[in-house]
């Protein structure tokens, strides 16, 4: 079982306030209390330490926040309060901050206010309203302390604007977690000329973290050799519940496909995968190339089943797909097929898996005898993206060897497509084909990327500014 996200709270005020100001901490408490039940999701665990309000408290703070394990903390201030009740928490807990700027109304009535006999009441009345009075202090020393920060500023109840952005910060920071507790499996090679997918392994762990386990072919044809005939049986059956398989599809080969599916779930839980990038050319082992050339069936289910499958060896496209699928966008790998000019769309697909589960209608099953002009045989996919919102996602590695995202969205759309067993949608982006083309091949992606479905850019950029690496949107 992997680890929940654990996400870090704590309201921030001013001791010296209580005693002088009837009812104001066990208000401001409250406030923390409607935060936490704001943050709180069922996969995520939230650590919340209530108002901190003494440079003592907020060290125990980091240190508390340090044995948790938290990943991402909120920093609600609710009042005015010293920075140096907030620097000691950030520094000692060493993750990512969200500072949230939240009013607890649209506005104060002033009309009411000025009515108030008691100045000292109608003071703590002002301070239960000034949470934005301390955040340029904050920010003044995040800054000259070298501690990167995020803000969220907005109203701590009927604002969707501002709790959008606070659950897309939660989304990004599921995704940061996601990937640090990954494993991607390595099996195969890199497809020989394709200079652009080779990647830089450690750089991708130091990014991202997770680990990545080197994966024998020769493992994969001895799990499938295991595989029962009551088992392929039961695949094919699946198989025929899930796809649209076609009359031309004979039996052997959905029985081929069928071993090595159960033989692929095999190896994922052997070795606790939670993704995978494969290619192998083969060169005279028999069996290698047999499971090999029916791998697509079972890496499109996998893929379906939240363990994203990249072919060619598409270690940076693993990742990208592995984003979009934590997002719930899902996740198939793509690339260039042609321009429509006449219709201003964008054709992209690939041979191999599909996400099937983000598919317009059935995805198909054909037989080919060639993938692309490479060497392979067997049953392939055909399916388009669900049509409406998509977002394109590429992890691209730099002229400095660092990585960063790239992302743009658009729409896939209805049309003609190319029948040629292969997954294959049409794209339109609202700076027209052209123009998207231009600017995406502009900042040197590799010639693969990952769509998936719905509008998702802001949650990517969130992530990148969680993981410290540039996070570029086309558009």
């Amino acid at each position: 079982m992997k680890p929940k996200l654990r996400i870090g709270l704590f309201g921030i005020g001013l001791e010296a306030y209580w005693s002088q100001f009837k009812g104001l901490k066990s208000r401001l408490e409250g406030y923390v209390q409607r935060v936490e039940s704001r943050l709180r999701r069922p996969d995520v665990e939230v650590v919340n330490l209530g108002l901190v309000d003494s440079p003592e408290k907020a060290l125990d703070a980091g240190h508390r926040f340090r044995r948790e394990d938290v990943d991402l903390i909120f920093l609600h201030v609710t009042t005015y309060a010293l920075s140096s009740t907030v620097l000691p928490v950030i520094q000692r807990a060493r993750v990512p901050v969200v500072v949230l700027n939240l009013q607890p109304a649209p506005a104060i009535d002033y009309g009411a206010f000025n009515r108030m006999a008691d100045r000292t009441a109608m003071t703590g009345e002002w301070l239960a309203h000034c949470a934005a009075c301390p955040v340029p202090e904050i920010a003044n020393v995040f800054m000259r302390s070298g501690i990167p920060f995020h803000q969220v500023t907005g109203l701590l109840d009927e604002d969707p604007t501002c709790w959008n952005e606070v659950a897309a910060w939660i989304d990004a920071a599921r995704v940061a977690h996601r990937m640090a507790h990954n494993r991607l499996g390595l099996m195969g090679h890199y497809y020989c000329g394709m200079l652009d997918i080779a990647t830089d392994i450690t750089r991708q762990c130091a990014t991202f973290g997770g680990h990545m386990e080197i994966i024998e072919v020769d493992e994969l044809a001895a799990l499938r050799r295991r595989v029962t005939a009551a088992q392929a049986k039961r695949r094919v059956a699946e198989f025929r519940r899930v796809f649209d398989v076609q009359p031309d599809c004979v039996a052997g080969e959905l029985d081929r496909a069928a071993r090595t599916s159960v033989a692929l779930d095999l190896l994922v839980e052997k070795h606790d995968l939670g993704s995978l990038a494969y290619y192998h050319m083969g060169a005279g082992c028999a069996e290698n190339e047999d499971a090999i050339s029916s791998i697509i069936l079972g890496n499109s289910l996998l893929t379906a089943r939240g363990v994203p499958v990249a072919g060619e060896y598409e270690i940076k496209n693993a990742q990208a797909m592995k984003i979009l699928d934590t997002l719930g966008a899902g996740g198939s790998f793509t690339e260039y097929y042609a321009m429509d000019f006449a219709d201003d769309v964008v054709l992209m697909g690939h041979d191999g898996p599909g996400h099937i589960a983000i598919a317009e209608g059935r995805t198909k099953v054909r037989p080919l005898s060639v993938y692309h002009g490479k060497v392979g045989r067997g049953l392939s996919v055909e399916m388009s993206v669900k049509h409406g919102p998509v977002t394109l996602l590429s992890v691209i590695e730099q002229s400095d060897g660092g990585l960063a995202l790239l992302c743009a969205e658009g729409e896939s759309v209805p049309g003609p497509i190319l029948e040629i067993g292969n997954t294959n949608s049409r794209y339109r982006f609202p700076m027209g084909a052209r123009e998207f083309v231009n600017r995406w091949n502009a900042r040197g992606p590799a010639h693969h990327c990952a769509v998936g479905v719905g509008r998702v850019a802001d949650k990517i950029e969130k992530l990148g500014q969680l993981l410290r690496i540039p996070a570029v949107r086309i558009g």
